[in-house]
């Protein structure tokens, strides 16, 4: 991991072009590529990114960073002043251990992938990526690949954590085309909107239901 804190200026071109003016950020690098900037505020969202795999080049005088992918996307960092920097190696991280309601949502939909479609069946549970775990990989009827990710709430930065890894999974020539499930027991209706414009289907899971317990309300049939 390395932290930059400098004054810089940012332009990104791709998708759309942004740019940000003159002002002290902090440029994050991950050893994955991952390059982030941020500002000191709006809590763990950074101004602009870009997710691995990317090429990081410096001019020699450190004071222009590109950043590329196959994409075609460029992120153009312009260094004016740096006030600190530091790194670290931080390791493999063991990650995000789930809580007893999300981990038992995954282990009751693994042992019933019908739930997620008719015909569904589970090939594993924690199924691994370069950048993490996806909770379920599974093949529905047609034997076409299916990624469910699983929380118990679920918001849009679960939706962006589900893209990343079908960004992976559809690297595999033995997978590819993976689609997603962004699957929790509530959804927030912004992650709902992303989910859907990004392909990606939402399912809805009562967890009482799944452990068997009859509901509460009243039913007509």
């Amino acid at each position: 991991m390395r932290l930059v804190i400098a004054r810089c200026t940012v332009n990104y071109s791709g998708r759309l072009d942004a740019h940000l003016p003159e002002a002290v950020r902090l440029i994050m690098v991950k050893a994955d590529g991952c390059v982030a900037i941020h500002a000191d505020g709006g809590a763990y969202k950074p101004l602009n990114w870009m997710n691995a795999p990317n090429r990081l080049h410096e001019e020699e005088d450190g004071a222009l960073w590109t950043v590329t992918n196959e994409k075609g996307e460029k992120l153009i960092i312009t260094i004016h002043e740096v006030i600190t920097e530091s790194s670290a190696e931080m390791g493999t991280d063991p990650g995000l251990q789930k809580d007893g309601v999300e981990a038992h949502l995954q282990e009751l939909l693994a042992a019933n992938p019908d739930l997620i479609a008719d015909g569904t069946v589970l090939v594993r549970r924690e199924y691994p990526t370069d950048i993490g775990p996806v909770d379920l990989l599974c093949r529905d009827a047609s034997g076409s690949a299916i990624a469910v990710e699983l929380k118990r709430r679920g918001e849009i930065d679960g939706v962006e954590q589900l893209t990343r890894y079908l960004e992976f999974l559809n690297r595999d020539g033995n997978l590819r085309p993976v689609t997603g499930v962004f699957a929790a027991q509530e959804i927030k209706p912004q992650a709902r909107v992303l989910a859907q414009d990004r392909g990606i289907r939402c399912l809805l899971l009562n967890y009482d239901e799944m452990r068997g317990i009859e509901s509460n309300e009243l039913k007509l049939f």
